[in-house]
């Protein structure tokens, strides 16, 4: 049954949480997606069959939360996620980090380090309104920003209205430009024929953070959606590996 978090911002955050033994696990899906994706909804299964505690949600603009999704920004949603770990979990987790949801994962490592037991991603997207957006967009786009709004087509449905508050608010969220360091086990994913995050993104976050168990795990033919049988026993499989690195 879907509950609902009032965060100190005022914005309700809608979240199903499993109860279970720890570390639990707290997925954070990707940009416009919502936690009843594929990936959510079967990690969730996946984790109650091991007895194990999770917590799936939707950031304010998204899904079942609250608020309207171009008013939100990385700021925003980093919060949600925050006031969603703090106060929805029991000690430390293993996260699950989905596209934005991964840099929302690289941003909670730097704020709440003490929740974090072990970090999983899935073709993470760090600093994408900078790098990929902003780097991509044309001189006519950056016009349009400025005048408040520019739209971008998507794959996965209605075009994304991209806000000049989105890409203003994501340069003081960057994680790729500081010292990144990452305490912990850390598993990260990437599909090679993924379309919407380079391979080279992945590189750049593994050889730019610091710490002493971290792995990137590549799948030959892997897309971005990572849902298919395949890539979703992968990241069983390295979920499984930062668990038994945890101890």
């Amino acid at each position: 049954m879907t509950q609902q978090l009032k965060t100190e911002t005022g914005r309700r955050i809608a979240y199903h949480r499993t109860d279970g033994n720890g570390p639990g696990l707290v997925f954070l899906g990707g940009f416009k997606s919502d936690m009843g994706g594929t990936k959510a909804v079967h990690l969730e299964a996946w984790a109650r069959a091991q007895g194990r505690a999770f917590l799936r949600f939707d950031y304010s603009g998204h899904g079942e939360s609250s608020e309207a999704f171009t008013d939100g920004s990385i700021g925003d949603w980093a919060e949600d996620a925050e006031a969603a770990i703090t106060q929805l979990t029991d000690g430390p987790q293993i996260l699950i980090g989905s596209s934005m949801g991964g840099w929302i994962s690289l941003l909670m490592a730097k704020r709440i380090p003490e929740k974090i037991a072990a970090l999983v991603t899935i073709a993470a997207a760090p600093d994408f309104t900078e790098d990929s957006m902003w780097a991509g967009f044309t001189d006519a786009q950056k016009e349009q920003l400025e005048a408040g709004q520019v739209a971008l087509p998507s794959d996965y449905g209605e075009p994304y209205i991209i806000t000049k508050r989105l890409i203003e608010d994501g340069r003081n969220h960057l994680v790729l430009r500081d010292p990144l360091h990452l305490p912990f086990p850390v598993r990260l994913m990437q599909g090679t024929d993924d379309t919407d995050v380079d391979m080279s993104v992945a590189l750049r976050l593994i050889s730019h953070a610091t710490g002493d168990d971290m792995r990137l795990i590549v799948l030959k033919g892997g897309d971005h959606r990572f849902s298919d049988d395949v890539a979703l026993k992968l990241v069983e499989d390295a979920t499984t590996n930062a668990m038994q690195a945890v101890g």
